[in-house]
């Protein structure tokens, strides 16, 4: 995208559905990372704490992970329940720089800031909040590809 992209906002009414359209001379890579950006900006996912209902932007979560059938949202510093399954979970975030890290858990590679390989296959993944994620082998490839290894 240039440098002299000209960029429109337009308020419209309330009965109006809001859409973002962008007008583009090729589609390429950062046209791609712009819009899933943008989606992934506005996905919005309930988390539950104590009796209260949190609207969770998926940009502030670092991974869901599923103890002892439950799922579990993890913040920076914030743990919330959500009623979705993994599996669900996995289905509603598919394209939207997350994916399935082991068998309980979904990590948001957008929060991943270094990866190393660790014992037999695995890889371990350093969050920038410090914690550290294992993708089990069989997800690795998947993990590697969102990287374009």
């Amino acid at each position: 995208m240039g440098d002299n992209m000209k960029i429109s906002i337009e308020e419209i009414s309330k009965e109006m559905k809001e859409e973002i359209i962008i007008r583009c001379h090729e589609v390429d890579d950062e046209i791609y990372e712009l819009v899933n950006k943008l989606k992934t900006e506005n996905l919005i996912i309930l988390g539950h704490q104590n009796d209260e209902v949190h609207r969770i932007k998926l940009s502030n979560i670092y991974y869901f992970e599923a103890v002892d059938g439950k799922v579990f949202i993890y913040c920076k510093n914030n743990v919330f329940e959500v009623k979705q399954k993994l599996y669900e979970l996995e289905e509603l975030l598919q394209g939207k720089n997350c994916f399935r890290a082991s068998k309980s858990t979904i990590l948001n590679i957008a929060k991943i800031s270094s990866i190393n390989p660790s014992i037999s296959g695995r890889f371990e993944a350093m969050l920038d909040n410090g914690e550290r994620a294992v993708v089990s082998r069989q997800y690795v490839p998947v993990l590697k590809n969102m990287l374009g290894l």
